[in-house]
């Protein structure tokens, strides 16, 4: 199971709190209720996520709920609120999504990948991932490279830094531009040659936790102290904001003061989801802030047909992460089957999903809608998938085939180009 808080349909703000202690959330879960085996924690800048292999869904839940209410600030109805739940093959379909950058706030962006693969290696040195676990998010990261390579979904290599970067084109000269970084993790890492590649020189990393002198070794970046920040602020045309702590770095009185000598404009980018950046600050002369909130506004489409390429090998890879060797022959069918009936529930779901900002009333009721819709799909389904197994070990595959056809029009010959299952199960050890 899944419980999932993102961009689509919660505040900035929320995911930020939520996010607190989220290197310690995992293990806290799993070492505070027996009956929670495993847990996998996805905290990005534009989503907070748990995925959990537990006994009972509901205790797992209540797990959750009780453990971000002991690590964060907020009270337990604001976090029981927050997460919408999905099960079985729901929490499947959604990592995989995730993971291939369908459900990022720059459809297709390809970072995705790397924070997916980064939460599944923590909880693996943790010691709260268990093989079942394991198995689901290395499918997810096979799924995803297959999609980055089969289709043209990120092609225009779009991500929430490159946009966030092109809305600084109005106030940055980059040519020049004098360059630093607040923050060290990956963020901070992919965005080292993306501003030197713009024709930026990168002057300094100060980073919170501590990390700046290994960061600057690794990129030829210099470290800078928190006493020397100011003064590298006051000669800095952009800063890129992403260090992710739980304080405030950059407030309205230190900008100021830094800037106070300052003969030219400064632009910084806050992509930390626990704001490194003061709301006042965006209010100080010549000082202009991009932020999460405006990149996603901002961000622009993907071509529908990569998007629907991507959704189709996406199931695919759904039909298969639960399939037995024996229903093999009968994937197409049932993949197609659950190609009609998703197909239809997600465009139900985008109907009704609030956007961002929406109030608490507005989501509470459309998240109930979406958990209904959901739990009728999978009701829909099951019959049909336990069919097929079922005609798969008897031998007689075409009956069902025949049936599906007869009965919902769908056509069962997927072209191999569309949805590279081949590809999938090349990529796949014995599972």
């Amino acid at each position: 199971m899944s419980l999932v808080a993102s961009h689509h349909n919660r505040d900035l703000a929320v995911l930020e709190q939520l996010s607190v202690g989220s290197d310690k959330l995992g293990a806290a879960i799993v070492a505070g209720e027996p009956s929670v085996h495993a847990a996998v924690v996805l905290p990005t800048c534009n989503r907070f996520e748990v995925y959990l292999e537990a006994d009972d869904p509901a205790v797992a839940r209540a797990a959750v709920t009780r453990t971000l209410t002991e690590l964060t600030s907020l009270d337990a109805e604001t976090v029981e609120s927050a997460l919408v739940g999905f099960e079985s093959d729901d929490a499947v379909q959604h990592l995989f999504s995730v993971s291939t950058g369908l459900e990022s706030m720059v459809v297709g962006e390809r970072e995705i990948s790397g924070q997916v693969r980064r939460a599944h290696a923590d909880a693996q040195a943790g010691g709260h991932l268990t093989p079942r676990l394991d198995r689901l998010f290395q499918s997810a990261l096979r799924t995803s490279r297959v999609v980055a390579s089969s289709t043209g979904l990120g092609t225009s290599g779009r991500s929430v830094v490159s946009v966030a970067f092109d809305l600084a084109d109005a106030t940055v000269t980059w040519d020049g531009a004098r360059a630093l970084i607040i923050g060290s993790g990956a963020v901070a890492e992919s965005s080292v040659g993306v501003l030197r590649g713009r024709g930026a020189t990168v002057t300094g990393v100060y980073s919170p936790s501590g990390r700046a002198v290994t960061f600057g070794a690794a990129h030829g970046v210099a470290p800078i102290s928190f006493d020397n920040l100011a003064a590298e602020l006051g000669k800095a045309d952009i800063v890129l904001a992403c260090s992710g702590g739980e304080s405030i770095v950059l407030t309205p009185a230190m900008v100021a003061a830094a800037r106070a000598g300052a003969s030219s404009p400064l632009t910084i980018v806050d992509l930390a989801l626990h704001r490194d950046v003061a709301a006042g600050v965006a209010d100080l002369r010549d000082v202009h802030v991009v932020d999460l909130t405006t990149v996603g506004a901002q961000a622009p489409e993907e071509s529908l047909n990569s998007v629907e390429a991507a959704r189709s090998i996406v199931a695919h890879a759904v039909a298969r992460f639960e399939a037995g060797e024996g229903a093999r022959a009968l994937d197409p069918a049932v993949v197609a089957l659950r190609e009609h009936v998703f197909g239809l529930l997600e465009r139900e779901v985008t109907r009704i999903r609030p956007a961002a900002g929406a109030d608490e009333q507005t989501i509470a009721k459309a998240d109930a809608t979406e958990a209904a819709l959901r739990r009728f799909a999978r009701t829909l389904l099951h019959t049909p998938t336990v069919r097929a197994r079922q005609h798969a070990e008897a031998g007689s595959e075409m009956a069902y085939v025949d049936a599906i056809q007869a009965l919902y029009g769908i056509d069962i010959a997927v072209p191999d180009d569309a949805c590279p299952a081949d590809e999938i199960d090349a990529e796949s050890p014995s599972l």
